[in-house]
């Protein structure tokens, strides 16, 4: 605590009377020298006693407390600080800073560790901040209760790679802080110096993802636009690399392509949902890091409106079920065709009369067969309609990738079955010839209950408990099953089987009856349900894969769930970026569900692998704009550091010495940086003491008037 004193006027009348009054009293008195009038000098002595008494001052005596400044430390913890030595170089650093600037009495040190944590974002001033450094957000809420005067300075230690650095001039305060409060502004803060951990001319090659979609329609040609960038002295601008392409994990394309130069690929989304492409080049020599060779993307998959064929072989209850389900599907392109009138009925009808068209066979079954996602043959039999080829084309559909659903009636059991043409050779059984009419409630089978297609339809019930749904009255006994029997019925016969053939799949419904559901019979079940489930299990939707493994992220959390008609207690390995494996049990709901989950940190790519299914999941941003380049630099900074009069200096160089400049002086030299000091104080007391006592004052004006009034006598 120091004293302080000074004299302080407070005036009895306003300043510009005092002048007025001094002024007149000059003009007066001026006269009276000139007119050489006797007792001038006491008169002015008089009215300068009298102007000083109206001034009226006194002396103050201050009791101040000088307040610290502020000396701000903002250390980069970003993904580009953990190469090399640049860690180690700014927590050495540091410890300087700490040693110089610690127990100073008129300087506060803070210390601010900020960049890119574990967290996906930063919310500044209610906005969402994308991935990368965040340095000033973090300065701004540090000096957020220091008044501008009092900040001495702000010292940040990086490797200069920042990605909310403030635009220079006018616009410095918005682009901090959206509330225009920048406590980094040059106009009344100190200045920013910048510590460079890294290397000077550090080598680095890069993969630039230039353009690439976001989501494509499966089966149509997407584009991919690359570039491989490579900074002076690693291996030139120009030559040669390898590009990696993995998709889904496995490796799809592999070749080489000129440093540079701007690369299109083409491609094509082989499924819906999300497709993991993973893109890596060869490594450089003297590479600063290889974190940036590689390059994640993410494209969702859509299908195009799906295209089913419903081919009917006979008008009955049941066909306007199926037709209504399937129109009712927004996603769904149906063509409909009834069998009414077989080529071997004459009936004596003039063709001009008839109202029927004739079954388009060749191009519906040759032409643009594979143009259909699924073809339904519902209660058909062999009536001349179609060739035994074009049967035999169905079946090659299906090898290829295709899916056939057979809902059949009584004439499956007959020698018209479709099970005695090429078509039965890809179907999962075969008829026995009996035909079961009693009334019977589908039962789901042990596989039936963990399959996506019946595994959670509505009324199922639990395990031991029998479903809540209504009694069909007739089925068609098979043998010979191959595939997976998820519903039963009488006397516990197949009721649903799917089954794969070659790359396509094909499913079976024995019974025409599913439509006594649709009506309500019995409390009806979830006919609607199960029909579109199996449709898109047929046309190998993602979601209703029975045996499948996936993960998703969700805050902190990676989602496991892993899908499979048999309960396994396997654990899910999975490998985290940095190469570090988990093993992570998981938990069965008894529905073919097992989840379970791992708390992650670390942004990048997950692998998973239980044994017998790989998949991969993104965690965070996989793209950091930190891999964008990782080179230590001070250009981004050094239009800030002019304005704020601050310098750049390299750690490599040495620990410049740090200095505390009054406001106005230079606050950067060679080898040395300046922190300003603002003298603020606070008052704790403060004594008042009238210089000029009133009846002294009045006393002694009286005095010189009368001396005045007594020399002018004479």
């Amino acid at each position: 605590m120091t004293s302080f004193s000074r004299i302080s006027f407070d005036p009895t009348l306003p300043w510009w009377l005092l002048a007025i009054l001094a002024l007149a009293a000059a003009v007066l008195l001026t006269v009276a020298y000139w007119r050489r009038s006797g007792g001038t000098t006491w008169r002015l002595l008089a009215l300068a006693a009298a102007l000083a008494a109206l001034a009226n001052p006194s002396l103050i005596r201050e009791q101040r407390s000088a307040i610290p400044d502020v000396a701000l430390v903002v250390v980069d913890q970003s993904i580009s600080q953990r190469i090399g030595m640049r860690q180690k170089q700014t927590e050495a650093a540091l410890e300087r800073i700490e040693q110089k600037l610690r127990g100073r009495p008129d300087l506060e040190m803070r210390v601010v560790r900020a960049g890119l944590t574990g967290a996906a974002m930063e919310t500044e001033g209610g906005h969402l901040l994308p991935y990368g450094t965040h340095l000033f957000g973090a300065i701004r809420r540090a000096l957020r209760d220091v008044s501008n005067r009092r900040v001495a300075g702000v010292i940040i230690i990086s490797d200069g790679q920042v990605h909310d650095l403030p635009s220079p001039g006018k616009d410095t305060k918005n682009a901090v802080d959206p509330d225009g409060s920048d406590p980094a502004d040059a106009n009344s803060a100190g200045p920013l110096h910048l510590l460079l951990s890294g290397q000077r001319g550090e080598r680095d090659r890069r993969l630039v993802v230039v353009k690439a979609p976001c989501y494509g329609i499966v089966g149509e040609v997407l584009n991919l636009t690359l570039r491989v960038e490579d900074s002076e002295g690693a291996g030139g601008k120009s030559g040669h690399t390898r590009l990696r392409l993995r998709r889904d994990g496995g490796l799809t394309d592999s070749r080489t392509i000129a440093i540079g130069q701007a690369h299109n690929f083409p491609f094509r989304l082989n499924h819906g949902g999300a497709t993991v492409l993973e893109l890596e080049i060869d490594a450089g020599p003297d590479e600063l890091t290889l974190k940036n060779n590689r390059a994640v993307l993410i494209i969702n998959g859509v299908r195009e409106r799906l295209r089913v064929l419903l081919v009917s072989g006979e008008p009955h209850a049941g066909e306007r079920t199926w037709r209504n389900i399937l129109k009712s599907d927004p996603s769904v392109d149906l063509v409909h065709f009834i069998i009414l009138r077989p080529p071997h009925k004459q009936d004596g009808t003039p063709i001009d009369e008839l109202s029927l068209i004739a079954f388009p066979t060749r191009e519906l079954f040759q032409d643009k067969l594979d143009n259909f996602d699924l073809i339904i043959f519902d209660r058909y039999r062999r009536r001349g309609v179609l060739p035994s080829i074009y049967l035999q084309n169905v079946a090659e559909y299906v090898r290829r990738g295709g899916a056939v659903l057979t809902a059949v009636g009584p004439d499956f059991a007959t020698p018209v079955s479709l099970a005695r043409t090429p078509l039965g050779r890809i179907l999962p059984s075969r008829p026995t010839g009996n035909v079961r009419e009693i009334g019977f409630r589908p039962v789901p089978t042990d596989k039936g209950r963990r399959h996506p297609v019946t595994a959670t339809l509505s009324g199922i019930g639990d395990e031991g408990t029998a479903p809540s749904w209504g009694r069909w009255f007739r089925q068609i006994d098979v043998d010979k099953v191959k595939g997976d029997i998820l519903l039963r019925g009488a006397a516990r016969q197949p009721l649903l089987i799917t089954s794969r053939v070659g790359d396509g799949r094909v499913a079976q419904l024995l019974s025409d009856h599913a439509w006594l559901w649709t009506r309500g019979f019995e409390g009806g079940g979830p006919q609607a349900e199960l029909l579109r489930r199996i449709a898109h299990w047929l046309m190998q939707e993602p979601d209703l894969e029975e045996e499948d493994l996936r993960a998703r992220a969700n805050g902190n959390q990676l989602l496991i769930q892993r899908r499979s008609l048999r309960s396994d207690n396997a654990d899910v390995q999975v490998t985290t970026p940095a190469g570090e494996v988990h093993g992570v049990r998981l938990k069965d709901n008894r529905r073919g569900v097992e989840a379970g989950s791992l708390a992650v940190v670390e942004p990048g790519l997950y692998r998973l692998s239980d044994g017998s299914h790989r998949t991969i999941a993104a965690v965070g941003d996989i793209n950091p704009l930190e891999y964008a380049d990782m080179r230590a630099t001070p250009a981004k900074f050094q239009p800030i550091l002019e304005q704020r009069g601050g310098g750049a200096f390299w750690l490599s160089d040495g620990m410049p010495d740090i200095r505390q400049v009054k406001p106005g002086r230079i606050n950067r030299g060679r080898g040395w940086l300046g922190l300003r000091t603002s003298g603020e104080y606070t008052v704790s007391g403060v004594e008042q003491t009238q210089l000029l006592p009133g009846v002294l004052v009045l006393l002694f004006f009286l005095g010189l008037t009368m001396l005045a009034w007594h020399r002018e006598g004479r």
